[in-house]
């Protein structure tokens, strides 16, 4: 089992919808951010994509240098990167890190956004296009261990000698996740990636989409790990759990949730579909209303876009629903909580020693108390003066 964090570059708060509690967004916290996440034995992070985020690519590389273990999954965009030069940037990036770099291929669900970007491809040919740019980023990557070029001639994308010099650390090439609720999506994720992941729905929801991908994939002969995306809410208790989750959505007005669920229903996307089904019209604001499955609550996703689901309970509850979702067969959970600097230490601190992973976590370390009943780092008790 491998856990991740989120680095929040669209922007982070201690309420959703509302400027009050919003935090400044500068390199100086994503640092902060990351490098926690780093120390506290995360697996790596992933860094959002899309026009009211940074670019997940500068901020990657701005981390580099200040974390040390962290992986990165980073967007590549069809339509908007061309596959050679996504190819020679992924293994600039995994050269550069020590193969810390984990793709993450996007195709994109909103067509405002895309029409803005310059992508004018209806949903199915995004996913066409899809397929030709991550097989040749694939085939550019695989052979650039032994010298080797690509040709392609596609309906969307076309290569001819494509080839990269310097080769990715990682062979054949740094791992594809991908995620997507269509039957166009799942195709892909059978075909081509390494790691499918899906937003947070009820676990039987989840089963019918693992089992989907698995049997694509082994009609390919291909096997394809799997993963989550989820908000957590986790406190000492369980009423104080679902306290902060209604702290959380507690400045929302209807209109701001209206307005927010008209522009997700502008989308094609059919994850974006999904999860505005969970919770209805989107004026509904009581936990009996927005806990859609037990400890799973909808209530993120009243005017957050993408994932939009959280688990809220004490850690045992917590960590027993992660179990759940593992015994469905996902092997990754890319995590996240509001604020997110907080929030990474309390779920390492309250959670991770519940987990039955193999993880480089720190916690709970060695640590013991001195003289006076204060907390000593690794147990080192300083002596006590006579004097």
């Amino acid at each position: 089992m491998q856990v991740f964090w989120f680095i929040p570059t669209h922007g982070d708060s201690r309420y959703l919808g509302t400027s009050e509690g919003a935090r400044e967004l500068n390199h100086d916290y994503l640092k902060q951010i990351a490098q926690a996440a780093d120390q506290l034995g995360y697996e790596g992070a992933l860094i959002p994509t899309g026009r009211s985020c940074e670019d997940p690519w500068v901020v990657a590389s701005s981390l580099l240098p200040v974390t040390r273990n962290l992986k990165f999954l980073v967007a590549v965009r069809p339509g908007l990167h061309q596959p050679s030069l996504a190819a020679r940037m992924a293994a600039s990036f995994d050269r550069l890190s020590g193969g810390r770099l984990l793709i993450n291929l996007v195709t994109g669900g909103d067509q405002t956004e895309l029409e803005g970007d310059g992508v004018f491809l209806d949903h199915g040919s995004r996913y066409k296009q899809s397929a030709e740019f991550i097989r040749i980023w694939r085939e550019i990557l695989s052979r650039s261990h032994d010298g080797g070029s690509f040709d392609c001639n596609g309906d969307h994308l076309s290569v001819k000698g494509a080839k990269l010099l310097f080769p990715p650390v990682q062979q054949p090439h740094p791992p594809v996740w991908f995620g997507g609720s269509s039957a166009a999506a799942h195709e892909l994720a059978g075909e081509q990636v390494d790691t499918y992941l899906t937003w947070g729905e009820p676990p039987a929801e989840v089963a019918k989409k693992v089992a989907d991908v698995r049997e694509r994939a082994a009609r390919n002969g291909r096997e394809v790990k799997f993963g989550i995306r989820l908000h957590v809410i986790v406190r000492e208790t369980d009423d104080a759990a679902w306290k902060a989750a209604e702290e959380l959505i507690s400045r929302l007005d209807d209109d701001t949730v209206i307005r927010a669920q008209a522009a997700f229903a502008r989308m094609d996307s059919e994850g974006q579909k999904r999860m505005a089904a969970l919770h209805g019209s989107g004026k509904k604001r009581t936990r009996a209303e927005l806990e859609i499955s037990p400890n799973l609550w909808a209530g993120v996703g009243l005017v957050r876009g993408g994932a939009g689901t959280a688990l809220v309970g004490d850690a045992k509850t917590v960590a027993a629903r992660i179990e759940e979702y593992a015994a469905l067969g996902l092997d990754n959970f890319i995590l996240s909580g509001y604020p997110h600097l907080e929030e990474a230490y309390r779920f390492a601190e309250l959670v991770f020693p519940l987990l039955p992973r193999k993880l480089r976590g720190k916690l709970p370390g060695r640590i013991g108390t001195g003289p006076f009943g204060e907390v000593v780092a690794n147990s080192y008790v300083p002596r006590v003066s006579q004097s």
